[in-house]
């Protein structure tokens, strides 16, 4: 059912093509490449999962040396001497005799342990690496987040200075109108409190725009005071120069590393029900030694030499009970394993189709705005008109002008909700973690 096209993917602001491996090049900005490049590379989170998947590459290495060549050493001397009675009040010489020995033993694996041991090991590996690729993800897209965070406060201050500028306009005309005795004290003090009103929205853009420096600072594994200077004044939004590439279901699904991940663990986890089942037969190897013992003075003759060859037989009788029960633990939790896959995917699914309806829908929002902002200015710049030739009052230019105000406010505010929207797309999509060497 998940192999067909996104039921929200079917209007004209996307295409069915395959996402590129690094999705954030389509915005054809190079600051925003290079940003998004070096937080892939100096990340503390990045750094935290490439150090998970070397713990678990020597896992798999210590696991697969089970299978090696097992070698022991050992040596032994002691000291004979005769303490009878009849020899009492004697002094007999001690004899002193060896023991040094070499013996070698490899594990035939009749049972499979081993074998399903190292199994169990590599899938685990394969899901480490996974979740790694499941942070460079997050990392690329938090990244270019902070980055459009940063150009749409600066766009959004200075869409406020503009309405900010033409009502500080219409104040000092609306004092002018009052020395000359065509105006009254009320019109200023109306006109003072709308240039107020939108100059209050300046503060919360500055706060976003030095939050999300900050926070792109941390990504880049920077202190925040060391947020990239050459960002700060990014005034244009980033914008999608075509239809934005999605795919389908299925590519999703292979795409995704959380299912990914979610896979890798089921097999890891089938893996160890061979572990489990393989108590219940015994562990064989075969194996050889050379000696050398006798008298000290007898050392490296030829007569003091021994050596064994043959297989080596190990079976601790097993409580089946707790066997059984540990296979079936085993079992449980394969069958935990694929239940959490079947919902990883599901969530995948309805992630994405949420992603993508949410960005049509603000499409369509972010148009509706844009028109209302342009009759707005047209509505204003009539009123600025009427009020000059004497042919409306100060009321309705005002209130003109405050529609106008709002009206940018909003229309800017939906075209960098629409941004955040296609990067929650593309995190969605699952896609930037293949640029990892």
């Amino acid at each position: 059912a998940a192999n067909g096209a996104f039921v929200s993917g079917q209007g004209p602001e996307f295409s069915q093509a395959d996402l590129p491996d690094r999705w954030w090049r389509l915005y054809d900005d190079p600051q925003l490449d290079s940003l998004v490049e070096q937080a892939l590379a100096a990340n503390a989170n990045i750094r935290a999962a490439d150090a998970n998947l070397r713990r678990a590459d020597a896992i798999v290495r210590e696991t697969a040396g089970q299978r090696a060549l097992n070698t022991t050493v050992g040596a032994d001397a002691d000291l004979e001497r005769d303490y009878s009675p009849v020899s009492a009040g004697t002094n007999l010489p001690g004899v002193l005799t060896y023991d040094l020995g070499l013996t070698l033993s490899y594990p035939l694996d009749l049972n499979g342990k081993i074998r399903r041991a190292i199994e169990s090991s590599l899938a685990d590996r394969e899901a480490v690496e996974a979740a790694r690729d499941a942070v460079r993800i997050s990392v690329a897209a938090s990244a270019a987040k902070a980055y459009a965070d940063v150009c749409a406060a600066n766009y959004q201050i200075a869409t406020v200075q503009k309405v900010v500028n033409l009502q500080q306009q219409t104040l000092e005309a609306t004092g002018r109108l009052q020395r000359g005795g065509r105006g009254t004290a009320f019109d200023v003090s109306r006109a003072r409190s709308a240039v107020e009103s939108s100059r209050a929205n300046l503060p919360a853009f500055q706060a976003k725009r030095r939050a999300a420096l900050y926070l792109l600072a941390t990504l880049m594994g920077r202190a925040p005071a060391d947020y990239p200077r050459e960002v700060e004044n990014c005034a244009a939004l980033p914008r999608l120069s075509q239809p934005m590439p999605i795919g389908d279901g299925a590519a999703l699904i292979r795409r995704r590393p959380d299912i990914r991940q979610a896979e890798r663990t089921i097999a890891g986890s089938t893996a160890l029900i061979g572990v489990a089942t393989a108590d219940l037969y015994p562990t064989v190897s075969i194996g050889g030694g050379i000696i050398n013992s006798g008298k000290l003075e007898n050392i490296g003759k030829s007569n003091s030499f021994g050596f064994s060859l043959g297989p080596l037989l190990s079976w601790s009788f097993p409580n089946r009970p707790i066997v059984r029960a540990r296979i079936e633990a085993a079992n449980a939790q394969v069958e935990a394993d694929i239940a959490r896959f079947d919902q990883t995917v599901l969530d995948a699914l309805r992630g994405t189709e949420t992603a993508l309806e949410t960005y049509a829908r603000d499409t369509d929002r972010a148009t509706a705005l844009s028109r209302a902002s342009d009759s707005a200015a047209l509505s204003a710049q009539q009123a600025g008109k009427l009020f000059r030739f004497g042919r409306s009052d100060f009321l309705n230019l005002l209130s003109a002008q405050g529609a106008l105000a709002t009206a940018q406010v909003n229309r800017a505010a939906a075209e960098a909700a629409l941004v955040d929207d296609q990067i929650a797309v593309f995190l969605a999509l699952g896609g930037g973690w293949q640029s990892a060497e």
